[in-house]
């Protein structure tokens, strides 16, 4: 029996993930288009913003008739949880300017799981094979949606809508066997369900965070 190189197994979940994600790339092209976005305003999108959820919560507003401003303050929202990841991954990015700059477009849900699933030497690799990997998959996605628009008149039909939100579970369903992890993620989770009725969207996951904090708090107290 064979055994693959440790790098090879993180490529392998690397374009798995991206494909899974590319899949929900082209619910959000259709969905752009649905509101009246046209094909490169939906690739643009894509590209510079390049984080699902907030993109999905500024469409939501202009397709809502919401103002830019609020659309804009809305994906925001969503995305400050980036700057956190900022901060873990940034002792192993690369070092120097461009290359770092570069590297930051890369820091989204799915790369920082996959660097911290992977050993420490492994980390970097991961982060890249897991960001690039999803920029790839998740850009042509969101343009095979656009183009194809009214040809997929329901998305969640086709299961397109679950895709991001099951390759994220598949990355965390590991660390859930630690029950550090485990109490922390349940507790973050009856926070959010129990604040989604009395908050805008977006301010439950941020204050879901606390459940970190808490357990932080917890450690360092024991």
């Amino acid at each position: 029996m064979t055994h693959r190189n440790p790098r090879t197994k993180l490529l392998l979940r690397a374009l798995a993930i991206g494909a899974a994600t590319g899949a929900f790339g082209i619910s959000f092209g259709v969905f752009c288009t649905a509101t009246g976005l046209s094909v490169a305003q939906a690739s643009a999108l894509s590209l510079l913003v390049f984080t699902g959820a907030s993109q999905f919560a500024a469409v939501g507003v202009i397709a809502s008739a919401g103002s830019p401003i609020t659309a804009v303050g809305s994906g925001l929202l969503l995305g400050v949880r980036n700057a956190a990841y900022g901060l873990a991954v940034e002792n192993f990015l690369p070092k120097r300017t461009v290359p770092r700059i570069f590297a930051s477009q890369l820091i989204i849900d799915e790369s920082v799981a996959l660097a911290f699933s992977a050993d420490e030497d492994d980390r970097l690799h991961a982060f890249l094979a897991g960001g690039v990997s999803v920029f790839v998959f998740w850009n042509t996605g969101t343009l095979v949606g656009a183009i194809a628009g009214s040809n997929i008149a329901d998305p969640a039909a086709f299961g397109i809508d679950v895709a991001f939100p099951a390759s994220l579970l598949a990355l965390l369903a590991p660390r859930l066997r630690d029950r550090a992890a485990l109490r922390t993620a349940l507790f973050g989770a009856a926070i959010a369900v129990a604040l989604t009725p009395l908050l805008p969207p977006g301010l439950p996951i941020i204050a879901a965070s606390l459940a970190v904090v808490l357990e932080l708090l917890r450690t360092r107290e024991r």
